[in-house]
């Protein structure tokens, strides 16, 4: 299920959100002396970013991680790890432990079942999601072009699988619905007229493997709050 929560400009957008994140991590950290994050790539988050880096909370017992990443060199342009880095990891937030996705150079098995169980023993369940969504409705690397996209919308897959999307760059490495749908608190951060019309072609169908993100919407489980400006 999903509540629709609207700001007349982005500014207010990411100042609620960073607020509101902030505070349910300082929660978090309040309960059980920790707390995981995992964002989103692109350029909607970076201002979200930007006003949550500011926020003076425990940030030494929080780790960030990314919801997936493109297996790409770190200081590439195209990588997530760079993004969160520049706008995140920054003032107070510097403070922060980071959980890296791309890890070595090639994306192999071993690679995998060694961060499923670095995951699961430092970040799992999520504490707050923050996710995105494409024009097709990919969320997270759960794309529905990707042979893997069965997958990685199964109930009982591994917390991190290898996609290899078919219409986009890069084989990416992203944690399943499985994994994200236990975060305690999921928000989706969309922005801009086209993405709200995705928003509601996504609601008004079923097929998840058509439209991804109708998981996180439809499920009856998962509470997630869409934050939507233009």
């Amino acid at each position: 299920m999903y509540q629709f929560n609207e700001f007349e400009q982005r500014e207010l957008l990411d100042s609620a959100l960073a607020e509101q994140v902030a505070n349910l991590l300082s929660a978090a950290v309040k309960i059980k002396g920790k707390a995981s994050l995992a964002v989103s790539g692109g350029s909607t988050p970076k201002g979200f970013f930007q006003a949550l880096s500011k926020k003076k909370i425990a940030w030494h017992a929080i780790t960030i991680t990314l919801a997936d990443e493109r297996w790409v060199d770190i200081d590439s342009t195209d990588s997530n790890t760079k993004l969160v880095h520049e706008y995140l990891l920054q003032n107070e937030a510097i403070k922060a432990k980071f959980f890296h996705l791309k890890q070595g150079e090639a994306l192999t098995e071993e690679t995998l079942a060694d961060l499923n169980l670095a995951a699961e023993q430092q970040l799992l369940p999520l504490d707050v999601l923050i996710l995105g969504m494409g024009e097709d409705g990919h969320t997270a690397s759960l794309f529905p072009c990707s042979d893997e996209i069965v997958q990685c919308l199964a109930l009982d897959s591994e917390a991190l699988l290898k996609v290899v999307p078919k219409t986009a760059p890069y084989q990416r490495i992203s944690f399943s619905f499985a994994a994200l749908a236990k975060s305690k608190t999921t928000f989706l951060h969309i922005s801009g007229v086209s993405k709200k019309q995705v928003l509601a072609k996504a609601i008004a169908g079923q097929e998840c493997k058509e439209m991804p993100i109708r998981a996180f919407l439809q499920a009856p489980d998962v509470n997630t709050q869409v934050y939507w400006a233009e």
